[in-house]
């Protein structure tokens, strides 16, 4: 056989996406991926817990894990539980991304989470995202860039964009080993139906209420049916920890509640090309934080 034709081995490996809170590492996941697989919102702790995203190509397949953002003050039990989620990620990957974000200066918990990465004897690549800002809207552009000498390679792009993620994508495959393909082609995410859907209504549930409220809620999807006459039916709960925030939720006469289920039935509607109805209810559940796992 001429060794021209051989065929060429595949790379396979676990990449984790790292770093402190709202760098855009979902949305980077995202469109990695070329699907929506994480929820993304302008608020800290909306990733809850690691989420895999699946990248297939012919060179092989990337499977990107999504971290909760780094709290260096983790006093309360919801935060405790992120950081520990993050503790447990780093172990058994094949590649570190460092997600970096030049708009804002770097800090306490820019400093621990990197702290953290240096531990790790594996491939470390820094990507500096939203570089498709304009330049006085990356202030801290260069303190980014100076935390180079860190890290394997550094890419400066734009997960909004797309920017030189063909690039960052080649440069992962390169340091990944060679192996075998994790999921089958196709497969995007390890996360259940259920477990997205839930995290859709979270996602509406963030972007409606603007006051502390959406630290302490969660989303339980109970049932998932497809009805004879085509529609889906979706039966969630939304557990909140007091009463007092069960009326937020629900809102005066209902609207809140409303405007949430409309919105979050539109999306669905769009992704599954059919009738959706969304049954919402809210309950008030002070341990619900016991149920993230």
């Amino acid at each position: 056989m001429n060794p021209l034709s051989l065929p060429t081995k595949k790379k396979s490996g676990f990449v984790v996406l790292f770093g402190r809170s709202n760098v855009g590492k979902s949305t980077l996941l995202n469109a990695l991926v070329g699907s929506k697989i994480a929820i993304t919102t302008p608020k800290p702790q909306t990733t809850r817990k690691p989420i895999q995203g699946v990248v297939s190509d012919p060179e092989g397949q990337i499977v990107f894990v999504d971290t909760p953002g780094i709290f260096k003050q983790a006093r309360d039990s919801l935060s405790k539980k992120l950081l520990e989620f993050v503790r447990q990620s780093l172990s058994g990957i094949d590649a570190l991304v460092y997600v970096a974000d030049p708009t804002r200066s770097i800090g306490p918990e820019e400093r621990f989470a990197l702290n953290l990465a240096e531990t790790l004897s594996q491939p470390k690549i820094l990507v500096i995202n939203k570089t498709d800002l304009r330049e006085r809207e990356m202030p801290y552009l260069e303190d980014d860039r100076a935390l180079a000498d860190r890290f394997d390679e550094v890419f400066e792009i734009s997960a909004k964009t797309g920017k030189n993620l063909n690039l960052l994508k080649a440069a992962i495959f390169e340091r990944l080993p060679e192996g075998e393909p994790f999921y089958p082609e196709g497969q995007l995410t390890n996360m259940p139906n259920k477990e997205w859907l839930a995290e859709l209504i979270r996602e509406k549930l963030f972007l409606r209420l603007r006051q502390e409220l959406p630290y302490n809620l969660h989303v339980v999807v109970d049932e998932m049916d497809h009805r004879e006459n085509g529609m889906l039916y979706i039966q969630a709960r939304i557990l909140v920890t007091s009463d007092r925030y069960k009326k937020m939720v629900i809102g005066a006469g209902g609207r809140g509640i409303k405007e949430i289920g409309q919105s979050a039935r539109r999306e669905l509607e769009a992704v599954t090309s059919g009738p959706v109805y969304l049954d919402l209810m809210v309950e008030t559940n002070p341990h619900w934080i016991d149920l993230v796992e």
